[in-house]
């Protein structure tokens, strides 16, 4: 039978074990992420991480073995195939709506307001969530509906990014299905060049009358545009002051989903 002592030594050694071998996988880790910020060569790396050469690359040709990294003579390392693998998966296992609703229930509690959630779908903004807000005011969108592009915080959230030939695109189809929208198309586009200019969105009574909403796209990896917030409420609680807060807000939730995504604000 062992010892208390030889136990105690034994149990000692395996924790020392596991915590070499979690620094380990934070070096590995790192070693990645140094490749992604643009390091190439062996030198490069050891410097970016700050290891000696050869722990370095003893790293490294782990990782090439594991297909986590590529290597090419005279040329250097760069990301593998396998993160590409793993990185399909994890979208495919990533649903906004799941991902975005903790958000936009913080969001509507700390404003009070409602709170949408909208993709693009077929020409227009599909609403995938709705959080009702605290005060005693009925938004008629509904979770399923489909609503209008340009006259919707949430749909020209979602065109920030397009050129002006697609702003104008939209514009001439919609004038056709809803001819009733009162801005004409060129104050629209100077509108939406300083929407796309400021990151976010307004709906200034256009979609529903004596209804405003401040909106923000959210966005991947890549920096698309992959969905849209707004946070919507009768004028007489959004006027341009509360509007002016209510956007800053409304951009921190976006940038906080949009992390859950892969995306990083571009300095």
């Amino acid at each position: 039978m062992a010892s208390i002592e030889n136990v105690s030594d034994e149990s000692d050694e395996a924790v020392a074990k596991t915590l070499g071998g979690a620094q380990t996988l934070v070096r590995g880790l790192d070693v990645m992420m140094a490749i992604a910020a643009g390091a190439k060569t062996l030198p490069d790396l050891s410097e970016a991480i700050g290891l000696t050469r050869s722990t370095t690359h003893r790293l490294a040709t782990t990782l090439v073995e594991q297909r986590f990294l590529n290597f090419t003579p005279r040329v250097g390392y760069s990301l593998g195939p396998r993160l590409l693998e793993l990185g399909h998966l994890a979208s495919r296992n990533m649903s906004l709506p799941r991902v975005a609703h903790d958000y936009l229930l913080q969001l509507s509690h700390d404003s009070g307001d409602t709170v949408h959630l909208g993709i693009l779908e077929k020409d227009q903004a599909l609403y995938l969530d709705k959080i009702s807000g605290s005060r005693r005011i009925e938004i008629s969108s509904r979770i399923g509906e489909r609503q209008p592009l340009r006259s919707t915080g949430i749909g020209k959230a979602l065109l920030l990014d397009e050129t002006e030939e697609a702003w104008k695109e939209v514009y001439a189809r919609e004038a056709r299905q809803f001819p009733a929208y009162r801005v004409p198309e060129a104050e629209w586009l100077e509108r939406m060049k300083a929407y796309s200019a400021a990151g976010y969105a307004l709906d200034l009574e256009e979609n529903e009358d004596r209804i405003r909403c401040v909106a923000a796209p959210i966005r991947d990896a890549a920096g698309r545009i992959i969905g849209s917030i707004s946070v919507s409420s009768a004028a007489q609680y959004l006027d341009d002051t509360r509007m002016e807060i209510l956007k800053r807000q409304v951009l921190d939730t976006v940038q906080a989903i949009s992390s859950e995504f892969g995306w990083r604000e571009r300095r």
